[in-house]
């Protein structure tokens, strides 16, 4: 692979000079063009050590609008990102709409290392590609432009890039004992970074090898490569998803005569007074105790709650919290997104939410939305929304890859039991804020959003994150059985 590029090719400096005014007037125009879509451009510059990765983007950002412009740099995780699944470090970083981010190595910074050391094996290596590969295709489908640079340099040439840095008083200080192993083992880095990106070199997000034998070559082919792909990106439009049949977990019966998952529970479970109370007491005793456990086990929990509208989820929610220190929990209320969330791929405000080792967070209505709300009012078009059901089992599943307990109730009430309390709502002094023309509106959509949540629980309803659905026609039996099911799945966690 890297034979067609190992050319010895150079840019002479008088032409260099002549072509550098127009490509940098060029380059300012399209990302002024890029600023007002709602597109980004995602770059990540990897390549072999000493190819002048930082040399090449500090002459971008020369060349680019700063304040249009973020750079992002991926050193060892930090004790705060050790504790999050790892990729987290990456969503809080991706360029909001309109912007450009530049990302050195980014997932692929440990990864080659790792394999030419030997630390992975190549299932193991395929397996991490593989999901980079998705999250690529994700932030591509979200209206992303990813360009992918390899600056590499023959082992000729990267030793005498090595030495003469060495020698100069000013970059003695970048060449460090790692490069000179790296160097001695040229083969198998260089074959290790072969296998990364032919298997991650797609038509979606292919990778560009540039010859980084001589700068002004570089950095002129980075640039023009750039800029000819924004144009054609902002020219062209995103591209348009092949789109699937509309339900396809759903039966193909009339709406009044279909039959979901949520028919199958029994709504008229219940929980007396008396018994309630002692199981109140005792359930949340062993919350307090297994969220100390946890703590100090290191063991996070993410707990979602989504349901029907008045179903009792705020409720639920406060008897579980009620007896977990305040120090160690937080609760998430999901509305309407902000022009920041906006700004960002949909699952974006939810991975910056996730919680350090130890930590308890509840969702008050989550990432499900995608293919609820969005999918019945239209928010989402059904290409976003079908693509969201895969999107977001990986989220999950990187959560509980990381040891995050991961637990997701839905509270379940007959349509005549929402009725009785939209309209207690009403009357009720301190619920009347509860109840608005959008909750009615909602419920003229019943159906619809009943075939969403059958869809919902068949697709993402897993072994690392299965769907616990409660009947909650009585708010009491429904508080002790999240309480019950969230001790057994902590408790069971941490053995």
């Amino acid at each position: 692979m890297f034979e067609a590029v190992e050319l010895g090719q150079s840019l002479p400096k008088r032409d260099y000079d002549e072509q550098l005014p127009s490509l940098r007037a060029d380059l300012l125009k399209v990302q002024r063009e890029l600023a007002g879509t709602d597109s980004r451009l995602l770059l990540i510059i990897a390549g072999m050590d000493a190819a002048g990765k930082g040399e090449c983007v500090n002459r971008l950002s020369e060349w680019l609008d700063t304040r249009g412009l973020d750079t992002h740099t991926y050193w060892l995780p930090s004790d705060e990102e050790s504790e999050r699944p790892p990729y987290w470090r990456y969503w809080r970083t991706f360029p909001a709409r309109g912007r450009i981010g530049i990302h050195f190595a980014a997932w692929y910074q440990e990864l080659i290392p790792r394999f030419a050391e030997g630390k992975i094996d190549i299932p193991e290596l395929d397996v991490e590609l593989a999901r980079a590969a998705f999250l690529e295709r994700m932030l591509v489908d979200d209206k992303a432009l990813i360009l992918k640079f390899w600056l590499h340099l023959s082992e000729k040439d990267q030793e005498k890039r090595l030495k003469a840095l060495s020698k100069d008083p000013l970059t003695r200080r970048r060449v460090t004992k790692s490069d000179w192993k790296h160097h001695k083992q040229y083969d198998r880095y260089a074959a290790a970074a072969e296998r990364v990106i032919r298997l991650t070199s797609t038509g979606e997000c292919p990778w560009t090898l540039v010859d980084a034998g001589h700068w002004r070559h570089r950095d002129m082919t980075v640039g023009r490569t750039i800029l000819t792909a924004l144009q054609a990106h902002l020219q062209n439009g995103k591209r348009t998803a092949v789109q699937v049949p509309d339900g396809v977990f759903v039966p193909a019966t009339s709406p009044g005569n279909r039959i979901t998952i949520l028919d199958g529970v029994d709504l008229s479970k219940a929980c007396d007074r008396d018994d309630y109370d002692k199981k109140l007491r005792r359930y949340q005793g062993r919350v307090n105790r297994l969220a100390w456990e946890a703590y100090a086990a290191k063991r996070s929990s993410v707990v979602v709650f989504e349901g029907w509208d008045a179903a009792g989820k705020g409720g639920c929610i406060r008897r579980l919290t009620a007896t977990i220190d305040a120090r160690l929990k937080r609760v998430i209320s999901v509305s309407a997104p902000t022009d920041e969330e906006k700004a960002h791929h949909y699952l974006w405000r939810f991975w910056r939410h996730v919680p350090r080792a130890g930590f308890v967070t509840a969702y008050d209505r989550s990432w499900y939305g995608r293919v609820m709300v969005e999918r019945v009012e239209g928010f989402a078009s059904p290409t976003e929304w079908q693509r969201a059901y895969q999107e977001i089992n990986d989220f999950e599943e990187q959560l509980a890859e990381h040891g995050i307990i991961l637990t997701k109730f839905f509270l379940h009430i007959s349509k005549d039991e929402q009725y009785q309390r939209f309209k207690a709502r009403e009357v009720t002094p301190h619920k009347q804020h509860k109840i608005t023309e959008e909750d009615w509106r909602n419920r003229e959509k019943w159906d619809d959003y009943e075939a969403a949540v059958n869809e919902m629980v068949a697709r993402t309803s897993t072994e690392y994150a299965p769907w616990f659905i409660i009947p909650a026609n009585d708010k009491r039996y429904a508080r002790i059985e999240i309480l019950k099911t969230y001790c057994k799945r902590v408790k069971q966690a941490l053995k």
